[in-house]
């Protein structure tokens, strides 16, 4: 029968052996302690207390496995004192926590060119990047001929719940409005408090109250859904209703976007839609 000691230590404190994993890969230099003479490689655990403004007693027992688990705010100043990446503090909260941290929304970063080619590339299929706020940041030409030119939009204007409750032209255009405005309402209300994006929706969420008491009906509903997938029928202006099966993504080492793909349901849809796009046409639609 196997002795206890013998059970690797990332097996019995595997968020200790992270932290100092990552403690000792730390250049001291970086932080202007060049100077100081050092038994082994990395900051010493004050050091990264000091730069997480915890105490040292309480940043040592979590290296050592003791002192219960540590809060959301505590990792999240560990993380920054440890310099770690967007992936690194996910796999920290996952193992202090049992769960990925709250979504740093990032209002001010668009997608890379590499995520722009694969929106390109899955034409006829209107697909687009939106925001945990709804604000569309990125689409292929397929989403602006069939869903909404959102190139010809001011970017304060490319806001999926703006054009749903606002746009006549996009409203026209659902073939069930109310029942899309209802699940846009619900799952902008879920990506709003996973993201942690109170300030921003709050303003969003005020704006809309007051130019449409619709939105502020079923704002006051309550109802949360994910967005996950279903069909959505679109009337177009010169090609008719057009059919689509459509599926949420979420974006890899961005968790603050979302990417939404509608898919043509039948054959001659997917004809329609590439009629639509390769003669240039442009309507009026919505996503």
């Amino acid at each position: 029968m196997p002795n206890s000691m013998s059970i690797p230590a990332n097996r019995e404190n595997p968020l200790g052996t992270y932290l100092r994993d990552r403690r000792v890969r730390l250049d001291p230099a970086a932080f202007g302690l060049s100077g100081t003479r050092r038994r082994t490689s990395g900051l010493r655990r004050e050091e990264v207390a000091q730069r997480a403004h915890i105490s040292p007693t309480w940043y040592t027992w979590l290296e050592q496995g003791r002192g219960g688990a540590p809060s959301a705010n505590v990792l999240d100043r560990i993380a920054r004192a440890l310099m770690l990446t967007d992936a690194e503090r996910e796999h920290l909260f996952l193992l202090g926590l049992g769960r990925p941290p709250g979504i740093r929304h990032r209002p001010e970063e668009g997608v890379t060119p590499r995520l722009q080619r694969v929106l390109d590339a899955l034409d006829p299929s209107p697909a687009l990047v939106k925001t945990a706020i709804w604000d569309v940041v990125a689409w292929n030409r397929a989403a602006s001929v069939v869903l909404t030119d959102y190139g010809a939009l001011p970017p304060e204007q490319r806001n999926v719940l703006r054009l749903i409750f606002c746009d006549p032209g996009v409203r026209a255009a659902q073939h069930d409005w109310e029942g899309v405005a209802r699940f846009v309402v619900a799952a902008f209300r879920a990506d709003a408090a996973r993201a942690a994006v109170a300030e921003r929706a709050e303003a969003l969420v005020r704006e809309l109250s007051q130019r449409s008491t619709e939105f502020a009906a079923m704002w006051r509903d309550n109802d949360v859904r994910n967005h996950g997938e279903g069909v959505k029928q679109i009337r177009h202006a010169t090609a008719g209703l057009i059919a689509f099966e459509y599926s949420a993504f979420a974006v890899d080492g961005r968790p603050d976007l979302g990417m939404v793909v509608y898919n043509p349901a039948t054959p001659d849809d997917a004809e329609r839609i590439r009629l639509l796009v390769q003669p240039q046409h442009m309507g009026p639609g919505a996503n």
